[in-house]
């Protein structure tokens, strides 16, 4: 559906926008705020682009999903969205944007995702100079997975990463019974060793999967830009 009704026959990136531990049990117990979440990485794209772009007025389409869950099944609130690499202008006319600096997006994503919770009273100036006092942010921002014009079977992948499941049955093995559960690592943006395997007690691991249901009645996939009603 997204690739015959949303998107356009041009190249698109991966992004993935990750946020520190710090700051995720806020949008834990206030979840209304994840919907902020995406806006804020559309933002970050938009104005990069833009930037890159030399054109204020050019248009990127992209699609967004706030996946919640980490590696293990933990509260990890991350954004995935894929993002056509470049735009249109007002008239129609397409502008590639073949680079976006991952290190600029990763501050601006820091600064709105912050002001975020500024904005909503939840981050106090204290933990705000705290955050700006590391060395490094705990903020990241990747972009360097993409697929050409064309090219189905990368896109599908892309797809299929962005809409994954927070768990994995081919990842957890448990007895009918039993008080612990093993679940594996797949490796990625919140794991240590890839392929190290995690007990859990069954009803902690229950825990962790029923926190990831969505509130009823919140969109799911974002569209934005060109990718907009």
């Amino acid at each position: 559906m997204l690739a015959e009704d949303v998107f356009e026959e041009v190249g698109h990136t991966q992004w993935v926008f990750v946020m520190p531990k710090m700051l995720r049990p806020y949008f834990l117990h206030h979840r209304e705020l994840l919907g902020g979440l995406a806006h804020a990485a559309w933002e970050t794209v938009l104005e990069l682009m833009c930037a890159a772009a030399g054109d204020e007025g050019m248009r990127p389409g992209m699609v967004a999903v706030v996946q919640t869950a980490g590696d293990l099944a933990n509260w990890h609130p991350h954004v995935h969205a894929i993002v056509s690499r470049g735009g249109w202008t007002g008239d129609g006319e397409w502008i590639p944007v073949a680079f976006a600096d991952e290190h600029s997006a990763e501050l601006l994503y820091r600064h709105k995702v912050m002001r975020l919770l500024q904005d909503e009273g939840l981050l106090s100036d204290e933990r705000t100079e705290l955050l700006l006092s590391w060395r490094t942010s705990g903020f990241s921002v990747h972009n360097r997975v993409f697929a050409h014009a064309g090219d189905g079977r990368d896109f599908e992948a892309l797809v299929r990463y962005m809409m994954r499941s927070p768990v994995s049955l081919s990842r957890l093995r448990f007895t009918r019974g039993a008080k612990e559960v093993v679940y594996t690592r797949k490796g990625g943006h919140d794991a240590s060793e890839p392929g190290e395997d995690e007990r859990v007690d069954a009803e902690e691991f229950v825990a962790r999967v029923l926190v990831q249901i969505p509130d009823p009645r919140r969109h799911l996939v974002r569209y934005y830009g060109a990718y907009s009603n």
